[in-house]
């Protein structure tokens, strides 16, 4: 950690846990047949880098997803399976970020979209209290509100450029190389965090100076 001033943390998989097979299992149980496919499918069309970046709104998401799940469901059930891969918040994550505060400037950096918002602060209030994730950082950034999503050279640059940070200075974890691979190309400091290692293995918090 020698010279790094500032941490930018991804949130899923890094201080949020989460788990895709969950909405997998929620979309088949409500009869979708080939989900696993069909999700493919999306990722590969602009339909979920549209919900990520704020290009469409998630009432038209719903509407197209709509299509593709037997008649009978509605958007309040096609809505809670998407959000069945949100988890939970471990408290020693948290507690870590607040230890780590004292000593660098926090970021949050993360490829999300608004229902999944809504749903993890939800989560967060329910479970610890806590109204928003902007409480452990200095300040929060969401694709979709950004416009841009990783491993776009520009949400990295957006974080660095509105905070003035340097980008030597500064360490990006995230549990995806790709994002990795964008953060380092714009001269980030990086940490690959893959499981079953967890950012308490990172940072020993009686190290965290």
């Amino acid at each position: 950690m020698q010279g790094i001033k500032n941490i930018i943390f991804d949130l899923g998989g890094v201080i949020l846990n989460i788990n895709y097979q969950r909405t997998y299992e929620a979309f088949t149980a409500l009869g979708v047949q080939n989900f696993n496919e069909l999700y493919n499918q999306f990722k590969g069309s602009s339909l979920f880098n549209d919900l990520e970046t704020g290009h469409i709104t998630p009432e038209a998401f719903l509407s197209e997803m709509k299509k593709h799940v037997p008649e009978q469901v509605t958007p309040e059930q096609i809505t809670d399976a998407w959000n069945a891969m949100l988890l939970d918040f471990p408290l020693q994550r948290l507690q870590l970020l607040q230890q780590l505060r004292q000593y660098y400037g926090l970021y949050l950096l993360s490829n999300t979209n608004a229902i999944h918002l809504e749903t993890f602060n939800r989560i967060l209030q329910e479970s610890r209290g806590i109204p928003s994730l902007a409480v452990f950082f200095d300040k929060a950034y969401y694709s979709h509100l950004m416009g841009y999503r990783k491993p776009d050279r520009e949400s990295y640059l957006m974080v660095l450029e509105e905070n003035g940070l340097k980008a030597e200075e500064t360490l990006f974890i995230d549990d995806t190389l790709p994002n990795i691979e964008g953060a380092k190309a714009v001269g980030l400091q990086t940490i690959h965090l893959q499981t079953p290692k967890t950012i308490l293995d990172i940072f020993r918090p009686q190290n965290a100076g």
